[in-house]
């Protein structure tokens, strides 16, 4: 039988060593044997738990949630539905998609021909990149007015609010340099303004006050920003986007 280990597994699936070992830590994903030398290794049962794995992360289920779905008497149905949801978004990014394929090439012929593009079809399917993720997460009235929110805004102030939300990530890495746990009063303090800035942008459950939404929104922020190397990297460290991710986690548990 096959087998492969960490590293070879990463590699295939294209996450890192660490997102596998966390897997393995909190019981997600159980390698089929240990060896000797203390190596991890995967078979063929065990990636096609990875797989499934990811293909519900990527529809923003929670780790825990995925847990849940996997490991229940009724897993078969619920994991259809929720590739089957999963099935929609990736159709829904292909049109995209081909929205943006038409529009260079209606571009790319108007030049050839020496002749003006349209403007509205040269940046057809270039403004609606989370589009299609926000709709299914929360509908279309709350990607509109997120939408229409921001391209309210001058660019200095789109400059401006990039600035702070960066700052807000800054603050994560400081915060766990002083080494501060997540359940402090610095992080916690420091997680309601992270929910604050939720809260400012329109259509998120956040900025409704819909608790419960809101709740599972942030733990699926959360397990994003523990496991995507983009966020850690944007966090400045894998340890800060952690701290980050449990300070929310323990924030939308136990609000102030």
């Amino acid at each position: 039988m096959m087998e492969w280990t960490v590293r070879e597994l990463a590699e295939r699936a294209g996450i890192s060593g660490r997102t596998l070992r966390h897997y393995h830590g909190i019981g997600l994903l159980e390698p089929d044997r240990v060896g000797s030398n203390g190596y991890r290794y995967y078979g063929p049962d065990a990636v096609g738990r990875l797989q499934r794995i990811l293909l519900l992360r990527d529809t923003g289920m929670a780790l825990a949630d995925i847990a849940a779905v996997l490991d229940a008497p009724g897993a078969p149905a619920a994991e259809v539905e929720a590739l089957q949801a999963h099935l929609t978004q990736l159709a829904e990014d292909r049109k995209a998609l081909d929205r943006r394929i038409s529009a260079v090439e209606h571009t790319l012929q108007m030049r050839r021909e020496g002749r003006e593009p349209r403007m509205d079809v040269m940046l057809e399917g270039f403004n609606d990149r989370y589009e299609a993720e926000v709709v299914r997460r929360w509908g279309r009235e709350a990607f509109d007015s997120s939408n229409r929110w921001w391209h309210a805004k001058s660019v200095g102030q789109q400059r401006d609010w990039q600035a702070g939300a960066q700052a807000l990530l800054t603050r994560w890495a400081e915060i766990h340099e002083a080494g501060h746990t997540p359940a402090s009063p610095v992080a916690q303090e420091h997680a309601a303004a992270h929910m604050a800035w939720f809260a400012d942008i329109p259509g998120t459950p956040t900025h409704v006050g819909d608790t419960e939404r809101s709740a599972a929104m942030v733990r699926g922020i959360a397990d994003l920003y523990e496991t995507d190397p983009d966020f850690h990297r944007t966090f400045g460290s894998q340890e800060a986007a952690q701290l980050a991710a449990n300070a929310l986690r323990i924030h939308v548990r136990h609000p102030a």
